[in-house]
């Protein structure tokens, strides 16, 4: 439970970010998290923010490239991203800040919108792969060094090293290791040649909000220019989205034939993230996609 010196510390914050008088502030932890405390702030009885609380040493800068990542979300005006209203550090903690977003109803209309907005953000392009700043994926480091091929990026920047990560941890075996080289050897042919899209890297169910007008919210991304295909295996890699997102999506930026092979492999990075940040529950699935080459 957040400590009495960082409530104070908030609501000082938050008096100096609103240009307010607080007279009272309750904290409610709330689940979601893996990683972080979080809270449902309420303050004079009326207003509510969401708080996400981390150590600042062992994650470094974990908010600021979140932070980072949804204003550049914003900056393009597609698609509703979370407003940071503060984020901080003290000494030993990183404080982030956000609207609270009151929950809506995935209709089939939201399900529409949402598919045309990411449809819309993915044709925001770069002249590379890879972002100005390394980030995070979840609780791990992500590399974003820039580059002019998809490819090398990919496995150069995502599945090395997290191979690497989980062959040191012997949560993937050498053997196992070495069958991925077959199948870099098919990713160009896998990976239509498509220009960098912007990402919003981790986007899960988990990862958007409806909110009160029944429209998209995107929260907690891993941002960077990447293949477009990235985000939409996302979505499939815990059970999937509704059809109409997938239909809408399509409609304004079709997808190639072998869409699902190339989302089976895009979703190697995050089981492989999953792989090293849970264990081996998620080593079965690894292996049955690389199997095939």
């Amino acid at each position: 439970m957040a400590s009495s010196v960082i409530k104070t510390f908030i609501q000082n914050l938050l008096e100096q970010k609103l240009n307010i008088s607080i007279s009272s502030l309750e904290f409610s932890s709330i689940g979601g998290g893996s990683i972080n405390e979080t809270y449902k702030i309420t303050i004079n009885n009326s207003g509510h923010f969401f708080c996400k609380i981390n150590s600042a040493k062992k994650f470094p800068s974990l908010f600021i490239k979140e932070k980072n990542g949804l204003e550049l979300l914003a900056q393009q005006n597609i698609i509703r991203t979370a407003f940071v209203i503060a984020c901080e550090e003290t000494e030993s903690n990183q404080i982030l800040i956000l609207p609270w977003i009151e929950q809506g109803s995935k209709t089939e209309k939201f399900w529409g919108i949402f598919g045309e907005q990411l449809a819309r953000l993915h044709q925001v392009s770069n002249n590379y792969f890879g972002l100005h700043e390394e980030n995070y994926m979840g609780a791990l480091p992500q590399r974003n060094s820039p580059s002019k091929n998809w490819t090398d990026f990919f496995i150069q920047q995502r599945l090395e090293p997290q191979i690497k990560l989980a062959v040191e941890n012997n949560l993937l075996e050498y053997d196992h290791a070495k069958k991925f080289e077959h199948l870099y050897k098919s990713l160009p042919e896998i990976f239509p040649e498509e220009k960098p899209s912007l990402l919003h890297g981790d986007l899960w169910s988990g990862n958007f909000l409806c909110d009160e007008n029944n429209l998209p919210v995107l929260i907690d991304p891993a941002v960077y220019y990447g293949n477009r295909h990235i985000d939409l295996a996302m979505t499939t890699l815990f059970g999937g989205l509704d059809k109409t997102f997938y239909n809408s999506y399509h409609h304004y930026s079709p997808l190639p034939q072998n869409h699902r092979q190339i989302w089976d492999v895009c979703n190697l990075y995050p089981l492989l993230i999953h792989l090293n940040l849970f264990g081996k529950t998620y080593l079965n699935d690894i292996l049955q996609t690389i199997q095939g080459y």
